[in-house]
């Protein structure tokens, strides 16, 4: 059975991200023009400042560079981290959304559809989540089970009110 490049760089990488407390999310080898580009993502449930990233940058570059991972072609090292708008896809990137605004793309069993709510809680089981209010009715709570959940995705807020704002 052979592994793909990916696979291999996970292999060798992710020790070493994991040492600096960090997850490493996601790899992708792409190329552009005759360059290759390695994009690696971290994050960690306290997140991943700019700090963070360097260090871990420079791990990762040094140990690619003792190792023949990438060949012998240049490629360019990028190290980031999700972003705003992150997919969710592990129970760890459901428990670092709460209480952030999501849109859940539901399965046909849980009825199809798109849903946008607000993480309250989430365990080993689902999540609990409030479904904005529409045209002055008040939220409701709903619970999802994560096999209910075909896909989901933080989205950005712009104009969201802090809890002491709210208390106000």
């Amino acid at each position: 059975m052979s592994t793909t490049q990916s696979e291999r760089l996970r292999q060798l990488l992710e020790p070493l991200v994991g040492s600096q407390g960090l997850d490493l999310e996601e790899i992708a080898v792409d190329s552009v023009g005759r360059k290759r580009v390695l994009r690696v993502v971290v994050d960690s449930d306290d997140g991943a400042d700019l700090d963070r990233i360097a260090d871990v940058s420079r791990a990762l570059s040094a140990k690619l560079d003792e190792s023949d991972a990438m060949g012998e072609g240049e490629y360019t090292l990028e190290v980031g981290t999700p972003g705003a708008e992150r997919a969710l896809t592990e129970h760890r990137h459901y428990v670092r959304a709460t209480e952030r605004l999501v849109k859940f793309q539901l399965t046909e069993a849980a009825g199809a559809g798109e849903l946008v709510a607000r993480i309250l809680r989430v365990d080993e089981d689902g999540i609990d989540v409030e479904v904005p209010g529409v045209k002055g009715r008040r939220p409701t709570a709903r619970r999802l089970a994560f096999a209910d959940v075909a896909k989901a995705r933080v989205q950005v807020e712009f104009n969201r009110k802090n809890k002491n704002e709210e208390e106000a």
